[in-house]
C-alpha cells in the first residue's frame, strides 16, 4: 500500500474478526515502527503484547469507571477530560450511565492488545514547568504509537489508539509490573478488522493551516 493511501485511510478500527493476529506479525509490525523519530534517538519506548483472559479482564474493569465518567460529561455537552474548564457532572451521575453492550470488551477482547509505555527519565519534558498538562513528551511515543497502526493498515490490519486506562495509570502499572519511571502512553487493539473502511471524513487544510500567525491568511493552494 502507497504510504499516502495507508494516511488517508488508516480509520479508527475497534470491531475485529475472530482471525488470531500471530506474535510473528506483531513483531513485523514493531520492525517497522521502530524507525519512528525520538527525542535523541533514544528510543525510550516498550511494548507489552496482552493475550492471557485474566489480564483483559482486569483491562476492562480499570477502563469502566473512565468510560462512564466519558459519557457521562459527553451527555452534558463538555468535552470530556478536558483540563481547561472544569467538570459540572457529578459522581451520581457518572455512576448512573449505562455503557454501550460490548462498548468496552470490543477493544480488550480483539485478538491481541498492545500497551505501549515511555520512559520518562530519557524524554525530554520542556513544558514541565507551564502552568498546564505537558505535552511535548508525547513527541517521543506517539510518532512510534502511530507508525504501529500504518504498519497495521499496511497489513490489512486496524486498530485504534486508546488511552482509557491511563485514568488507572497505577493500577495498570501494578496489574504489568511497570516500573515507576514508565508512563502509559497509548493501548492499540488490533485486528482483522469486520467491515475495511476507505473514505474518512477530516477538515480541510484551510481550517487548521495559516501562514505566519494565528490569525495569518490560509496557504495558498
Amino acid at each position: 500500500m502507497e504510504l499516502a493511501d495507508a494516511m488517508r485511510t488508516a480509520f479508527a478500527a475497534r470491531n475485529f474478526t475472530s482471525k488470531p493476529v500471530s506474535d510473528q506479525t506483531v513483531r513485523k509490525l514493531l520492525d517497522n515502527a521502530r524507525f519512528a523519530p525520538s527525542g535523541g534517538n533514544r528510543q525510550g519506548w516498550k511494548v507489552v503484547a496482552v493475550r492471557e483472559a485474566a489480564t483483559r479482564t482486569r483491562l476492562a474493569a480499570l477502563i469502566e469507571p473512565t468510560f462512564k465518567r466519558y459519557m457521562a460529561q459527553m451527555q452534558s455537552g463538555e468535552a470530556p477530560y478536558n483540563t481547561i474548564n472544569p467538570s459540572r457532572v457529578t459522581d451520581a451521575e457518572i455512576e448512573a450511565v449505562e455503557l454501550p453492550e460490548g462498548l468496552v470488551s470490543q477493544v480488550t477482547e480483539a485478538p491481541v492488545v498492545l500497551l505501549v509505555f515511555v520512559d520518562l527519565s530519557v524524554v525530554a519534558s520542556f513544558d514541565h514547568d507551564l502552568d498546564r498538562v505537558g505535552v511535548i513528551s508525547g513527541a517521543s511515543i506517539y510518532p512510534f504509537v502511530w507508525n504501529i497502526l500504518l504498519a497495521a493498515r499496511n497489513e490489512g490490519l486496524g486498530g485504534t489508539l486508546t488511552p482509557f486506562v491511563g485514568a488507572q495509570e497505577e493500577a495498570l502499572k501494578n496489574l504489568l509490573g511497570v516500573p515507576r519511571q514508565m508512563a502509559f502512553a497509548a493501548m492499540l487493539p488490533l485486528g482483522e478488522p469486520v467491515k475495511q473502511l476507505t473514505r474518512l471524513k477530516r477538515k480541510p487544510v484551510d481550517e487548521f493551516a495559516v501562514r505566519e500567525r494565528w490569525d495569518g491568511p490560509p496557504l495558498e493552494t
